[in-house]
């Protein structure tokens, strides 16, 4: 009457050995291959500067680079954070402040240049008289400043949505 619990006890402790083999042959599969016993000093030392070789080259590949953005940007005033707007670096929100200039003078502004001086505005096509009178009202709040690639990639849009 205990015959088939102790058969399947059997049959489970042999399921359990199955398993343990299995992971012990997998395990075995990843295991470097064995070493001569003799280890000389300048094996050691050989398999210390490739392990620290590798460990300097695993830490530097995680180590982020350094992006090469100006920090001290001498004209970021003009980006918008003051009265005057550099009209070759400044985003199109630079000219919400100026009532009648955006969009569609703003968008004109920073979709063509980059401009020498201010009154190279008056030459961008498809100007409309309109807006011709609303950059002349703002003219004095305008300047010309070189153009820098890290500010122009984002004078149309800057990725700022409210």
């Amino acid at each position: 009457c205990h015959r088939p619990t102790i058969l399947l006890l059997n049959n489970i402790v042999k399921m359990k050995l199955a398993i343990v083999a299995a992971l012990v042959s997998s395990a075995a599969a990843f295991a470097p291959n064995a070493q001569p016993s003799a280890q000389t000093a300048l094996n050691a030392e050989a398999d210390r500067r490739s392990f620290l070789g590798a460990a300097a080259a695993f830490g530097a590949a995680a180590i982020p680079a350094a992006a090469n953005a100006k920090i001290d940007y001498e004209n970021v005033g003009y980006l918008g954070g003051s009265s005057i707007i550099d009209i070759n670096n400044a985003n199109v929100r630079a000219y919400l402040r100026l009532p009648g200039m955006y969009p569609n003078a703003a968008g004109k502004i920073v979709t063509h240049g980059p401009y020498k001086q201010v009154s190279d505005l008056y030459n961008i096509p498809g100007l409309t008289s309109g807006e011709k009178e609303v950059i002349k009202k703002y003219e004095s709040r305008f300047t010309a400043k070189e153009a820098a690639p890290e500010y122009v990639i984002d004078r149309i849009n800057n990725g700022l949505y409210r």
